[in-house]
């Protein structure tokens, strides 16, 4: 008799994580997808349409679904846009996260919370599990409130603290890296930070991160940030590189030069080291984004 697959609630089905992660879980689970706004459409996952920040429709819709593990990837993640505008963006980053892991923690599931590097301030890298936040954004001290309330309210939680993160686009999400590559191919400017450090991770390794933390990592706070840290400006050389292309489009800036309503730290590369123990293998960033860039 074949074994009925285990329900998984994943939200931000549409967004760039969330879509790969969809695709990763059909095979093992019944994905369940929530957007918002952009609407997708994917083979092997049934997907809904509801507003996380109306608790009503959110505790409706977790009853019908009656999930076995809820993955909660929905959020407001430009810094900028969260800069300027908090209250907005504090009602998908802050408030549905904790009315969902209480709903979670209600009926005895997990759940998996992914938050970002931009907790810390980019002073002390590279960072551990242990290291006190220290937001310098209102994104950043957006996802340390929620990490602190859901964890209150679910203590046995999953916080999964993200790196940024690249590959393959969604119907309705890019990464970052999705403009750079048409701006090398279409021979325009690319401005890249020389002094900003981030620990990147492809989707694909992000998505296996966070099966990882569900099944392996027990509860609490881990890293999943790639094992390559680098700037922005050299890693725009690297895609460089893998495009076969010159790096004559491509023009190093500073943090400073470029006026930003959000600021940016310095170096908030992650140590994944707890991830990797549990068997995190991220592959090499070159290796990565040939993958991606192939597809």
């Amino acid at each position: 008799m074949e074994r009925t697959p285990k329900k998984l609630l994943i939200t931000g089905a549409s967004g760039f994580l969330g879509w790969n992660v969809c695709l990763r879980g059909r095979a093992a689970w019944e994905v369940f997808g929530v957007f918002h706004d952009h609407g997708v459409a994917m083979d092997g996952v049934t997907i809904l349409r509801g507003d996380l920040t109306n608790y009503a429709q959110a505790t409706d819709l977790f009853l019908r679904v009656k999930p076995d593990a809820v993955f909660h990837l929905a959020a407001a993640s430009g810094p900028n846009f969260c800069q300027m505008h908090p209250e907005v963006t504090r009602r998908i980053n802050v408030d549905a996260a904790v009315h969902l892991a209480g709903l979670a923690s209600d009926c005895r599931i997990p759940f998996v919370f992914t938050s970002t590097d931009l907790v810390f301030d980019g002073e002390a890298a590279p960072y551990t599990e242990e290291d006190p936040v220290s937001p310098v954004s209102v994104y950043g001290e957006q996802k340390a409130r929620a990490e602190t309330a859901i964890l209150g309210r679910h203590p046995d939680a999953v916080i999964c603290r993200m790196s940024l993160t690249f590959g393959k686009a969604s119907p309705a999400s890019e990464s970052f890296l999705q403009p750079v590559v048409r701006a090398l191919e279409g021979g325009r400017e690319v401005r890249l930070f020389t002094d900003e450090y981030r620990t990147p991770l492809s989707a694909r390794d992000a998505a296996q991160g966070l099966f990882l933390a569900l099944e392996k990592s027990g509860s609490g706070v881990i890293h999943l940030g790639g094992r390559e840290r680098i700037s922005r400006f050299d890693f725009g050389e690297v895609v460089t590189r893998v495009l076969g292309r010159g790096r004559e489009s491509l023009k190093g800036c500073r943090r400073l030069d470029i006026p930003m309503a959000a600021p940016r730290p310095r170096d908030v590369s992650l140590d994944s080291s707890r991830a990797f123990g549990l068997g995190f293998d991220p592959g090499q960033l070159r290796e990565e984004l040939e993958h991606v860039l192939a597809q």
